[in-house]
């Protein structure tokens, strides 16, 4: 396989603002010319290796992030934008979306934000909402997507809050447990703790001072709840210092992602990031183990290693997502070149579709998506009992996964065939911008596609792709 060539202009040029240096400068400390700096800046030229060395020796510069940043989200958001049909036949080439997200990223998130008040703007007048008609209405986005971008741009890695976390894992260690710790911490800002029968897992009381937890919920959740009241009193400036670098654009939308940030807290207490790393490599990331390991659920840790993309302490970049059982995504972040669909459910032929049918089973997936980057997927079934009878079970399905290159270091890997094509699932993102042209589960056509109806043949689909 050819050596692929690092464009990284934008990444370039945000480096050299931060440092406050002038082109000129800046090609001197990297001891290249003015000119070809430029063009490295402006994506005409590939980085050098030698511009590589010497941001890792000048300026200590992690040089793995070149490689990285908001180029292929930007790019499966914009594919998936212009699949609207009100687009029709206009939309640009996959070449020159790509020139877009690393040459113009602020114009591509403007675009992404036009479309989406356009979206808004069509749901709300096809729902008859009078939305037009009230002086507060508003083309904004709605306060979930406004964070899940959030959270989703930021690599699901909150580098303040993770140290935070981290930081008060380790004043707890004189503890028995991280359970216990947190328990003493809310006795120091005066707050009593007590288990009920209860519906919601969590509840505080700010005038008594007193934190519900349903005795219901199973252990891990409770400790987890435990530790995102924790965050919320004793880390309050922190939280609300990232809020304020983040500019929500509604106080929905800042109080959505608090308590994001709060669930961030937690996990990254649970799971130390330095011990978890650790851990994660010497298990080989084998879930089970570290899911007894740290008192966490297998949920939990899925969407822990997720977030392993400390610079200069990575962990295997994974993507991880949950789906309900109509196939919807209702989490996703992916620190891979597979991005999810922003609407909507996954490609039905991936695997996490299947863990419904095999309850308590992890099940495996070697896939290739159509940008012909191969995958391990690993998928499972997780249930969320209410704990009492008559209670509504509610039934979601996981899945994590990396990069083949990176499969040796998962004990899930062992046994499998990676020697033969065929062993490659074909799968996609949305069928709106996969460019599949053979696929027997396609529900729609692709936007790059044109059609082909013969009224005299019928195949599995009712028309051909050209």
């Amino acid at each position: 396989m050819a050596t692929q060539k690092l464009y990284a202009g934008a990444k370039l040029r945000d480096i050299r603002t931060r440092l406050g240096l002038t082109q000129k400068d800046f090609a001197a400390k990297l001891s290249v010319s003015l000119p070809y700096l430029n063009q490295m800046e402006n994506n005409n030229r590939p980085v050098s290796t030698t511009v590589v060395l010497a941001l890792a020796q000048e300026f200590g510069f992690d040089v793995t992030e070149l490689g990285q940043g908001d180029a292929e989200r930007l790019v499966s958001d914009m594919r998936e934008a212009l699949a609207d049909p009100v687009f029709g036949e206009a939309a640009p080439q996959l070449a020159d979306l790509r020139l877009t997200a690393s040459n113009a990223p602020a114009f591509a998130r403007a675009f992404l934000a036009l479309h989406r008040a356009y979206k808004q703007t069509h749901e709300r007048l096809a729902s008859l909402d009078e939305a037009l008609g009230r002086e507060d209405a508003q083309l904004r986005p709605s306060p979930w997507e406004e964070v899940r971008d959030f959270f989703h741009y930021c690599d699901n890695y909150i580098d303040a809050v993770d140290r935070a976390a981290e930081h008060y894992a380790q004043l707890g260690a004189t503890e028995p447990d991280i359970r216990t710790a947190a328990i003493a911490r809310l006795a120091r800002h005066r707050v009593s703790v007590r288990f009920t029968e209860s519906t919601p897992m969590r509840s505080f009381d700010a005038e008594r001072r007193e934190l519900t937890l349903s005795a219901l919920a199973p252990v891990e959740t409770q400790t987890f709840q435990l530790l995102v009241q924790v965050a919320l009193l004793g880390q309050n400036q922190l939280l609300d210092a990232t809020l304020d670098l983040a500019r929500f654009q509604s106080d929905e939308a800042r109080s959505i992602a608090k308590l994001g940030l709060a669930n961030y807290f937690a996990g990254a207490a649970m799971m130390p990031y330095t011990a978890f790393l650790d851990a994660a490599q010497e298990t080989r990331h084998d879930l089970e183990l570290l899911s007894a390991r740290f008192g966490a659920s297998v949920e939990q840790v899925a969407h822990r290693l997720s977030t392993l993309q400390r610079p200069g302490a990575k962990g295997v970049p994974f993507f991880f997502v949950r789906v309900d059982q109509a196939g919807t995504i209702t989490k996703r972040h992916s620190a891979t070149r597979l991005q999810f669909a922003r609407f909507g459910g996954a490609c039905p032929l991936w695997n996490v579709h299947r863990a419904f049918e095999t309850p308590g089973q992890f099940l495996r997936q070697l896939a290739e998506t159509p940008d012909g980057v191969r995958y391990i997927s690993l998928a499972r079934d997780v249930s969320k009992t209410g704990g009492h009878f008559g209670a509504p079970l509610r039934r979601y399905a996981i899945a994590l996964g990396c990069d083949v290159r990176h499969a040796a270091a998962l004990v899930y890997a062992d046994d499998m065939d990676f020697t033969r094509a065929s062993a490659f699932e074909p799968i996609g993102i949305s069928c709106r911008i996969c460019e599949r042209t053979k696929c027997h589960q396609r529900s729609v056509p692709p936007l790059e596609k044109r059609l082909s109806i013969d009224p005299a043949l019928r195949g599995v689909l009712p028309y051909r792709l050209e």
